[in-house]
């Protein structure tokens, strides 16, 4: 019997590729977006249906969750913009907890017995106080967005511990990767600028460190939380995502245009300066309990970045 997921932000960059590759796995994928319908992002799209729906409306999520018999839940969809979090807190506020509230809840209504994955951020942690943040590290976010994230995560862990509801929580490095439609995110707007040869603004000093991770590692670790959900009586886990290259923006700025061959051709704004400083994560956990590492190369998978990019430029 094929498996049926359930997915928002089904047309984001993480849900693009975990889509995809719940589709080769031969799974039943129903997308949950308020977007137009992007099935061309899809290599197979028989087992593949979109609702058209926003997950901020509680009836919303209770009538798909009514309508499918799914076996498993992956909840990508959410606000991903820290500007836009500073500039519009209450709209971000309410995407990201009570969209997710809204889910936690009816499943626990319903009483469904099915694993809950919710997609957490390394934001979640707030600034970098040590070498590494650990998955037992308290959640200190300050931002308007890295709080929607930190206090959605305490959510999702309180409705397991309350209703027994299956919860996975995975806490994610700065992911990259082609499908990126968030053309102001620093992998997206560096190549374009490329392309169409203009001049890129960086907003941020430029000095911010973070773990870059591919997409396709971001999805296999998602794939493998559900199996171990689904198969074991644990109620909840929780992961950190991260990769062994931790990078400054203007590190990877420079890597893009090197690989591109193409001559640095960047200005340094520094006007956005609430965003953490610096991030790294620890992720020998998931690496012993689920046998999880990355397993793609950084000049490789940003090579493949830049390959989605120039053969989709007209479509963006």
């Amino acid at each position: 019997m094929k498996k049926n997921f359930l997915v928002t932000g089904g047309f984001g960059l993480l849900g693009v590729s975990l889509v995809n590759f719940l589709l080769r796995k031969k799974s039943k994928v129903v997308i949950l977006d308020y977007k137009s319908n992007r099935k061309h992002f899809f290599s197979n799209t028989k087992n593949l249906k979109i609702e058209k729906g926003n997950f901020c409306d509680y009836k919303v999520v209770d009538k798909i969750l009514k309508k499918y018999n799914f076996s498993g839940i992956f909840h990508l969809g959410a606000q991903t913009q820290v500007l836009k979090g500073l500039n519009n807190p209450y709209e971000t506020y309410k995407i990201n907890v009570f969209g997710t509230i809204n889910f936690l809840e009816a499943i626990r209504r319903r009483k469904l017995k099915i694993p809950f994955i919710y997609s957490s951020s390394d934001k979640a942690y707030g600034e970098l106080k040590k070498k590494f943040y650990l998955e037992n590290d308290k959640l200190d976010a300050s931002y308007p967005y890295d709080t929607s994230k930190s206090s959605s995560d305490l959510i999702c862990q309180s409705y397991s511990h309350t209703y027994k509801i299956k919860v996975g929580i995975i806490r994610s490095a700065n992911i990259f990767g082609g499908y990126d439609l968030n053309l102001k995110r620093i992998f997206p707007e560096t190549i374009l600028s490329i392309l169409n040869n203009k001049k890129l603004l960086i907003r941020s000093s430029g000095k911010q460190k973070r773990d870059y991770i591919y997409v396709e590692d971001v999805s296999r670790a998602y794939y493998m939380l559900y199996q171990f959900l689904s198969k074991s009586s644990s109620k909840l886990k929780i992961y950190n995502i991260g990769s062994k290259y931790n990078f400054t923006t203007l590190q990877i700025v420079k890597k893009i245009y090197n690989l591109m061959n193409k001559k640095p051709n960047f200005i340094v704004k520094n006007y956005s300066k609430s965003e953490i400083k610096n991030q790294r994560l620890n992720y020998n956990k998931i690496k012993v309990e689920l046998n999880w590492k990355p397993i793609f190369n950084l000049d490789t998978s940003i090579i493949r970045t830049i390959d989605w990019y120039k053969k989709n430029i007209k479509k963006i």
